[in-house]
């Protein structure tokens, strides 16, 4: 079910074969892993001490983990699946019908669990960063039987990467078995299918970054870690000699450098970049690196040159950490089209820094929706009026 209002826009309409339109449409993007409900309070002035109570200037709940990057990759336009497992809760109930009716993300391999709660998290934003607290209990089965054998075909499948032998949390859970699973992941089967595979990595507590983990890159399209995970990994001193050595595993290499943008290296196409980030105060910076990743799967998909992929993910980022929430704070085509009109409007009026934004987003104005398209939700305080329910 898709949202009410005007239709969403579709960037790769161009580029889709005849008859693609047809019930059911094939994905554009499919995605697999945990999700959360989100409680994320904003405008603390410090993290709560023992013993004290601390007012907050705002707060919102919406769906987390996986979630922010399907409503990404949804709201940018992208056919998106998502296998991901559902509590029968209030929170598990909210977080179904705002992916499926609201975001319109096809949830055909995501299933309800009787008796199992939603996973919870309560985030805290303040002093540019956010503290968490998590509360949940492991999937009752392995994350492959949602996904299932074969996945659905799709053009791509977005990723994090794991040590082989990194065992799935689930499996414990279920009947303790080994499926294979942990040595042959979905998304290998996604790729042999013909889907490009886009990867990640998530942040190592135990500070070994073993670039065993990189072993797995010769089977994916893509990799977009944030430069310190690069670093850590390639055991290099720079981004850039980072970036160079992850240009030797994989198609196309990106490193992220938050605030002052991202570089990437395109075997594919022989193109390399390197684009700033886009100034803005940011309220919270849950979720910037699921829509960046979205936003390079977008371009890539969409056949975009590198520097404009790169410069598009930027803008989105930045757009995405003026709300605060990870995945409903991800920007639709009407969030890029107000900005690009209020970019260009700076830039008449005589604005340098709107003209040095106009010269560099030119791009856009080819790329915006002709029609209107809806607004997008963002999160509220309240996780669920009666009517979501």
């Amino acid at each position: 079910m898709t949202p009410a209002g005007p239709p969403r826009h579709d960037p790769l309409r161009p580029a889709r074969p005849p008859g693609d339109d047809a019930a059911p449409a094939p994905l554009d993007v499919f995605l697999s892993g945990q999700l959360f409900f989100d409680m994320v309070f904003t405008g603390l002035e410090a993290a709560p001490a023992p013993g004290t109570e601390v007012w907050t200037t705002g707060m919102g709940s919406l769906p987390g983990g996986i979630a922010n990057l399907a409503v990404a990759t949804s709201r940018l336009g992208l056919r998106t699946g998502l296998a991901a497992g559902f509590g029968d809760d209030v929170y598990g109930r909210f977080c179904w019908q705002v992916l499926r009716e609201q975001e319109g993300v096809d949830l055909s391999r995501s299933r309800v669990f009787p008796g199992w709660h939603s996973a919870v998290t309560v985030s805290m934003a303040h002093d540019g960063d956010r503290s968490m607290v998590t509360h949940g209990h492991p999937l009752p089965v392995p994350q492959a039987d949602l996904v299932g054998s074969p996945p659905p075909r799709s053009r791509a499948v977005i990723t994090e990467l794991a040590l082989p032998h990194d065992a799935d949390p689930a499996a414990s859970a279920s009947d303790g078995a080994s499926d294979g699973a942990a040595d042959a992941p979905w998304w290998l089967a996604a790729r042999d299918q013909g889907a490009a595979v886009f990867a990640d990595v998530g942040w190592d507590p135990s500070g070994a970054w073993d670039p065993a983990v990189l072993e797995r890159l010769g089977s994916c399209h893509a990799f977009l870690p944030n430069e310190v995970e690069a670093m850590a990994y390639t055991r290099t001193p720079t981004a850039e000699r980072a970036l160079a050595a992850l240009a030797e595993r994989v198609p196309l290499a990106v490193v992220t450098c938050g605030a002052d943008g991202a570089m990437a290296v395109d075997a594919t196409t022989g193109e390399s970049a390197r684009v700033p980030g886009v100034a803005v105060e940011a309220v919270d910076p849950t979720g910037a690196g699921d829509v960046f990743g979205a936003s390079v799967v977008l371009g890539t998909l969409a056949g975009w040159p590198l520097e404009e992929r790169l410069a598009f993910a930027a803008l989105c980022a930045s757009l995405a950490v003026q709300q605060f929430g990870g995945s409903l704070a991800a920007p639709g085509w009407g969030d890029i089209a107000d900005w690009w009109a209020a970019t260009t409007t700076r830039a008449r009026a005589g604005d340098p820094r709107g003209e040095e934004l106009e010269r560099r987003y030119g791009f856009l104005a080819d790329l915006l929706p002709t029609d209107p398209v809806g607004a997008v939700r963002r999160a509220e305080a309240t996780f669920a009026l009666a009517s979501d329910l």
